[in-house]
């Protein structure tokens, strides 16, 4: 496995350094699914050049180090714009962001009752008020929005993946398995990723030992060597939403190569016509995914994302084309 170490950790194993990459040789691949969510439709044949990819998602520490070098301020920690939010509550327009907050009793399916808008929630202090990362360190940010993902990788000197680029790695080299490691959620009873269990919103037993993020490289890599893959965050792609991906070329020798996915106009939220706000493609589920709740913690899986908006488990790793 061709491995690229920073010149940060190279000089003095600094943890803080941006993370270590490894080299994922191109190819085609099957992209999507035809037997899940319908987004995940059509499947069809893409083809990604090789491109360095993150082993990990990007920590707390990693990324409290981008934010001491440059001085830079999240998007969470700046008071929301009512030019994009027409009709919002002026009161409403204060700093923060959307946290999980499990309902103690549940009525009905609707998620306001677990996700709420807290003032002064950030990456520092993931879940507002006294929260604070502080022994978590090795855990992935989280609350970081799209333009914080892209930030931290212009400083790093990389990139985010596509969602064709973000795909092909989770699939570790594995065709048309179910998840990264194979067709069983848990195979010999082994967990393979941070992922909920029990009766989404209301009960997590928690028996791989997490209730929200995990430490990164906890759980096992994928055939490349990737670790979180799958679960404990989503992460960022580059890609606009669509609501299906395109029909499959017509014949091999026109299969797309390093596609790029949607139109920004058509990413943004029907269901709010007056916010003008672009939707990105995250991949990969995340803690709060579970058999009763949001399936997506699979390669071909994909959900839409305000590119603005931050939450408690969302976060991203990063590429390099060269």
């Amino acid at each position: 496995m061709d491995e690229r170490v920073p010149q940060a950790a190279k000089a003095g194993g600094d943890p803080a350094a941006p993370s270590r990459q490894v080299w994922i040789e191109g190819g085609t691949f099957l992209m999507g699914s035809n037997v899940h969510y319908p987004e995940e439709a059509p499947a069809h044949p893409v083809r990604v050049d090789g491109f360095w990819i993150d082993i990990t998602p990007v920590t707390n520490r990693q990324f409290m180090a981008f934010v001491e070098a440059t001085g830079y301020v999240t998007v969470a920690e700046r008071p929301p714009s009512a030019e994009d939010y027409p009709g919002a509550k002026p009161n409403m327009l204060r700093a923060g962001s959307v946290i999980f907050d499990p309902p103690k009793r549940l009525s009905g399916s609707d998620s306001s009752q677990w996700w709420h808008y807290k003032f002064g929630a950030d990456w520092r202090r993931p879940y507002g008020g006294q929260s604070n990362i502080r022994g978590k360190y090795d855990h992935p940010v989280v609350q970081v929005s799209f333009e914080d993902a892209a930030a931290y990788a212009q400083w790093a000197g990389r990139d985010l993946p596509t969602e064709a680029e973000w795909e092909f790695a989770a699939k570790g080299g594995l065709e048309g398995a179910e998840f990264a490691w194979g067709d069983e959620l848990l195979p010999d009873g082994r967990f393979m990723a941070n992922t909920w269990h029990g009766q989404f919103p209301t009960e997590n037993r928690k028996p791989d030992g997490f209730e929200r993020t995990s430490p990164v490289g906890r759980f096992p890599a994928n055939g490349y060597g990737l670790s979180d893959m799958i679960g404990n965050v989503w992460e960022w792609t580059s890609d606009y939403w669509s609501v299906r991906h395109p029909d499959p070329a017509p014949s091999p020798c026109c299969v797309p190569v390093n596609p790029r996915g949607g139109m920004v106009e058509a990413s943004r939220d029907p269901r709010m016509p007056d916010v003008l706000i672009a939707r990105r493609v995250v991949k990969g589920g995340s803690h709060l995914c579970a058999p009763n709740y949001c399936r997506r913690y699979r390669p071909a899986a994909r959900h839409p994302h305000e590119e603005n908006a931050a939450t408690t488990h969302i976060g991203f790793r990063c590429i390099s084309r060269s």
